[in-house]
């Protein structure tokens, strides 16, 4: 099965546990579950597809879930499985997001598709992906779909830390010069998008959007103050983004997205 290797790269030295587990690096996670908890029922079963390294797939194993994970990239399984409790109703298999073909149809709950988004270039690829989530679940189950959203990140990684030279990406077409849209090829490792392009991207399927969610909305952008807060700020913190993360003036400024919808 064919492995993209700058994602091999990449995920061979990125520790993804860690960025979940920082403070603002939480705020994305605490919300993707938040979300999850609200739909998953006691004896639902659970696929993830792109675990990485298995954080969400661990904290719903450990609440007692039933959970298959598939992931691409085999650094990411060997991590998972030296994560994996014995006590854990759990497995993961290699595989790819574009091809599901060693799931049979409506197996599952609760289908996550939290990463392999980030890394598929074209709308083809992005709704083949999301085609196979929606075959494996359920008839009334739920898919949440994650995103890199651009405007959170060129904010952040752009004009406020400068890891971006912008100018430079406009020159070089990676930004529309007139309206900041991005665009991405396999070497530049992430796929940017905005709210729209998701909203055509799910055009082409007959599904029920319950929510869509800027899943870490500004704690990026914020992250040393976040990371500053004592545990009393951080609770009101949270609990002002959950009050404001689905706000339609709002969805927009943050780096990552949940589009969450019913089959």
């Amino acid at each position: 099965m064919e492995t993209n290797q700058y994602l091999n790269d990449f995920y061979q030295a990125y520790d993804e546990d860690s960025r979940l587990k920082s403070k603002h690096g939480s705020v994305e996670f605490l919300t993707t579950m938040r979300y999850v908890e609200r739909y998953l029922k006691p004896g639902d079963r659970v696929l993830e597809i792109g675990a990485g390294t298995g954080r969400y797939s661990h904290a719903l194993a450990r609440r007692g879930h039933a959970v298959d994970a598939v992931e691409l990239v085999e650094h990411n399984i060997e991590i998972f499985r030296k994560n994996t409790h014995s006590d854990e109703r759990i497995t993961i298999s290699k595989g790819n997001a574009l091809n599901l073909s060693a799931f049979l149809d409506q197996q599952y709950d609760v289908t996550l598709l939290l990463g392999p988004l980030y890394h598929l270039y074209t709308k083809e690829d992005k709704r083949q992906a999301i085609r196979e989530a929606i075959r494996v679940t359920r008839k009334g189950g739920v898919i949440f779909a994650a995103y890199v959203i651009s405007d959170g990140c060129l904010i952040d990684e752009g004009f406020n830390r400068k890891n971006v030279d912008v100018a430079e990406y406009v020159r070089t077409g990676l930004l529309d010069a007139e309206t900041f849209a991005t665009k991405s090829e396999p070497k530049d490792l992430f796929e940017l998008v905005r709210k729209e392009d998701v909203d055509e991207i799910m055009s082409a399927f007959s599904v029920k959007r319950l929510h869509y969610v800027a899943s870490d909305g500004c704690a990026l952008l914020l992250r040393e103050a976040i990371d500053a807060m004592d545990e009393e700020t951080f609770r009101l913190y949270l609990k002002y983004h959950f009050a404001t993360c689905e706000r339609g003036d709002l969805v927009g400024i943050t780096s990552h997205a949940l589009d969450i919808f019913r089959k």
